[in-house]
C-alpha cells in the first residue's frame, strides 16, 4: 500500500462505526467513510472536541452540524497551501490520501532533468497541478466545474503558484482531449481522477465502468514518445488496483515499454496504528 505519511497539517486521529475523526490544522472533523465497517470504542478525546460533524441520512445525502468551525481555513503541505471548506456530501475541497501520488509525481519530474509537460484531467481544486507545477512542470488543468477550477486558482494563489506556467480550463475531459489529439499536442506525464460518474458542462455524461478504459486509450493519443508518467486514482468500488493494472498494461505499455504499478492509497491511522485505505491508483513510468 501506498501511504500519505509525510503530512503535518492533517491526520486521522480515530476511525468507528463507518466515520473517521481527522484533525485538519487546527480543527476536528467527523466525517463517514465507506471503508470504517469495524466498531471500536471511542478512545481518542479528539471525537468530544470536534468542529464538524458530518452526518449521513438514511434516505442519501446528509448535512453539517458546526461547533466553531469556521466558514473557510487553510492547511500546509510541504510548500503548498490549501483552502479548505466544509460543502455539500461531506467533502472539504482536498483529499490528503493524494499527497503519496503527488509526491510520486514530483518526484519523476525533478529527475527528468528539462522542462515536463503535465495534463492533469478531471484536476478538482489542483492538489496534483501544484505539486507538479512546484516541482518545475508545465500544467494544462482541466475540470468540468467552473468553481472547482476557481478553487484550485486561489490555492495556486496562496501557494506562490500564482505566476507558474499553468493553463486552467473549465472543460469536458473527452472533449478537451479529442481536441488536442487534433491539435497534435502532446503531454510528458498525464494524471487522471476520474469520477465513478458525472456529467460534463453541456450534460455529457460519464461513467467509469464504461468509460475508463477507452479514454486512457485515447489519452495515449496525447502522450509523447519520450513520456515519463502516466497516473490513474480511482475511488470507485470493483476498481481495484489489479484492474487499473491490467487497464495500463494493455493500453500503454506494448508502444512505451516502461512498467506499471498499482496499489491501494491509504492515511495513517494514530490511535490504532493501523492504515485507512482510500481507493487504488495505477502509475506508469519509463
Amino acid at each position: 500500500m501506498w501511504i500519505a505519511d509525510n503530512w503535518k497539517d492533517y491526520e486521522v486521529l480515530d476511525t468507528s462505526n463507518g466515520e473517521k475523526c481527522e484533525r485538519w490544522g487546527d480543527y476536528i472533523l467527523v466525517r463517514p467513510d465507506p471503508q470504517v465497517i469495524w466498531n471500536t470504542p471511542h478512545t481518542h478525546p479528539a471525537w468530544k472536541q470536534k468542529n464538524g460533524h458530518y452526518h449521513r441520512s438514511s434516505k442519501g445525502g446528509g448535512e453539517w452540524e458546526f461547533f466553531h468551525l469556521p466558514k473557510e481555513w487553510s492547511i500546509h503541505y510541504r510548500k503548498l497551501t490549501f483552502h479548505l471548506k466544509p460543502f455539500s456530501f461531506k467533502h472539504t475541497g482536498l483529499f490528503p490520501e493524494q499527497a503519496v501520488n503527488w509526491d510520486w509525481c514530483a518526484g519523476k519530474i525533478q529527475q527528468a532533468g528539462r522542462r515536463i509537460k503535465v495534463l492533469n484531467l478531471f484536476a478538482y481544486t489542483g492538489g496534483a497541478t501544484l505539486s507538479a507545477a512546484a516541482a518545475g512542470a508545465s500544467v494544462t488543468h482541466v475540470d468540468a466545474s467552473k468553481g472547482m477550477v476557481t478553487w484550485a486558482k486561489e490555492n495556486a494563489s496562496a501557494s506562490g503558484l500564482f505566476d507558474a506556467p499553468i493553463r486552467w480550463l473549465v472543460d469536458d475531459c473527452v472533449k478537451f482531449v479529442e481536441r488536442e489529439i487534433r491539435r497534435g499536442n502532446t503531454y510528458d506525464g498525464i494524471i487522471m481522477d476520474p469520477p465513478s460518474y458525472g456529467r460534463g458542462p453541456k450534460g455529457e455524461i460519464w461513467k467509469i465502468e464504461d468509460n475508463l478504459f477507452p479514454f486512457i486509450e485515447l489519452c495515449t493519443k496525447l502522450l509523447a514518445e519520450d513520456a515519463v508518467f502516466f497516473l490513474i486514482n480511482s475511488y470507485t468500488t470493483g476498481l481495484q488496483p489489479a484492474v487499473l493494472s491490467y487497464m495500463m498494461n494493455t493500453a500503454i505499455t506494448p508502444k512505451w515499454g516502461g512498467r506499471v504499478e498499482a496499489s491501494e492509497i491509504g492515511l495513517p491511522v494514530t490511535e490504532s496504528g493501523l492504515v485507512l485505505p482510500c481507493g487504488a491508483s495505477g502509475r506508469w513510468c519509463l
